[in-house]
């Protein structure tokens, strides 16, 4: 093994390939590189497989795992390892014995069904990973009917899989037993970790979702992520459900079947929201310089400008970038009250959304004031309007809590049947009225928002002259 320091650490999946992409060690390769380490592989079965289906499996023989396994050591050694689909007793046996040769850590998914339902461990392999395998594992992630399989006992709330556990723990000697909650009911997931002879739970709210191909896999393989950068057990866990749970949240809506999970979105959503702060600082300065003219759009409720990260990552208020304290006047300046910041607006962001179900391609959006010189400026600029009427509102959009807003731009749009620039709002009671301006980034709608108003003030000219 190379002894020189490394850029990254190193893990290594031993694990079967999905060639769906959604699972086994795909997913796996996926999880490593957002933890931030170099990944590593050791084929040890080729499936046919999508959403919905494992057409076919194809083992590697035992002694090419093997090798795959020792020459990755030997030239850059290995931090931490995990298994997932060992599919026969050879294989597993050939694991157990290569593996015995290395002290680094290893995490063992028992991986034995697929979610399609397909086997991908072998009835004859169960008991010679009991036997062999888990007693060299650092931590076994079991789900609950493998927990029972591998335990004999049921599990079917919090409190049996704490006893499946311990069971499972005392009868191998692996030093950590996490029972997954994904197959136990109720409003959170809660997984249990039975560690140096002590019970955790880590928690966290149950995403309804049928796009969670993949989950097992992309938390084994950020456990064993975690610990090759030198994380402690109990820290590791931490660690992988938050990136898991972001994977599921951000699932991919593929296929007939289970969709998979998204592991690299644990990075890729950060990245983004940086891209959109640094995009909307751009488009403020813009504002800023023309702020004698971008003044007199401001409406009482003030300004407030929104960037969404890229579809299909925008999902809630949270993806969407804005100005916290809103965007003010004084006199014929703009008071900027606050650096761009995820999840600042509300008001902005849920139209925004709204948008962007029928159009992602339109990731910005700017609320303005709404008089006769706005209209007639968007008019006379050839921007493209539409409007909804609030008495036009549905009883159930209006009874929603922010269900008026989404209601609003959705009717505009679908009255337009095509893009449009900018959306009025004609206002209710104690409702002011105003107009939305949206583009495809936010430079695109700072133009539109100065052209606008540098045409209203040739119109207030006009008028006072």
């Amino acid at each position: 093994m190379q002894s020189r320091a490394k850029p990254l650490p190193v893990a290594m999946t031993i694990a079967g390939i999905d060639s769906g992409g959604g699972a086994g060690a795909v997913a796996d390769l996926k999880t490593f590189a957002a933890v931030g380490v170099h990944g590593t592989l050791a084929v040890t079965s080729v499936t046919a497989q999508n959403t919905h289906e494992v057409a076919g499996i194809y083992d590697v023989t035992p002694d090419m795992v093997r090798l795959q396994i020792r020459v990755v050591y030997e030239d850059m050694g290995i931090d931490a390892a995990k298994t997932g689909m060992l599919s026969n007793k050879e294989i597993v046996s050939a694991v157990a014995a290569e593996l015995k040769s290395y002290d680094f850590p290893l995490v063992v998914d028992p991986v034995m069904v697929a979610k399609s339902g397909a086997r991908l461990l072998r009835e004859d392999a169960i008991e010679t990973l009991i036997k062999e395998l888990l007693p060299r594992a650092t931590v076994v992630t079991p789900n609950a009917p493998e927990a029972e399989r591998l335990s004999g006992l049921k599990v079917m709330d919090t409190e049996s899989a704490r006893r499946a556990a311990k069971a499972i723990a005392d009868a191998t000697g692996v030093r950590a037993v996490i029972v997954k909650g994904g197959h136990i009911g109720g409003p959170e997931s809660v997984d249990t970790l039975y560690y140096d002879g002590n019970f955790r739970e880590y928690r966290a709210p149950r995403i309804e979702t049928k796009d969670t191909h993949g989950t097992g896999d992309t938390l084994s393989a950020a456990i064993a992520a975690y610990l090759a950068k030198g994380l402690s057990i109990p820290d590791a866990v931490v660690k992988a459900k938050e990136l898991v749970t972001t994977a599921i949240v951000y699932g991919l809506n593929l296929g007939k079947g289970a969709g998979p999970v998204n592991p690299t979105a644990w990075v890729y959503v950060p990245a983004q929201k940086y891209l959109a702060i640094e995009e909307l600082r751009g488009a403020l300065s813009a504002l800023k310089e023309n702020e004698r003219y971008v003044s007199r759009l401001v409406p009482e409720i003030a300004i407030n400008f929104g960037v969404a990260i890229e579809p299909p990552y925008a999902r809630s208020v949270d993806d969407v970038v804005a100005v916290p304290g809103r965007i003010t006047r004084y006199k014929d300046t703009i008071v900027i009250h606050g650096d761009p910041t995820p999840g600042a607006s509300s008001h902005v962001a849920r139209a925004l959304l709204a948008y962007m179900r029928l159009y992602p391609e339109y990731r910005a959006a700017v609320n303005i004031a709404l008089n006769e010189h706005i209209e007639k400026a968007v008019e006379l600029l050839g921007l493209r309007s539409s409007s909804y009427d609030r008495r036009e509102e549905p009883k159930d959009a209006k009874e929603a809590e922010g269900g008026s807003l989404p209601w609003g731009i959705s009717s505009a749009l679908r009255r337009a049947g095509a893009p449009v620039d900018v959306i009025y709002d004609s206002g209710d009671f104690g409702k002011e009225p105003g107009a939305f301006v949206f583009g495809r980034n936010a430079m695109e709608v700072a133009e539109k928002v100065i052209a606008i108003a540098k045409k209203v003030a040739e119109l207030e000219g006009e008028r006072s002259g």
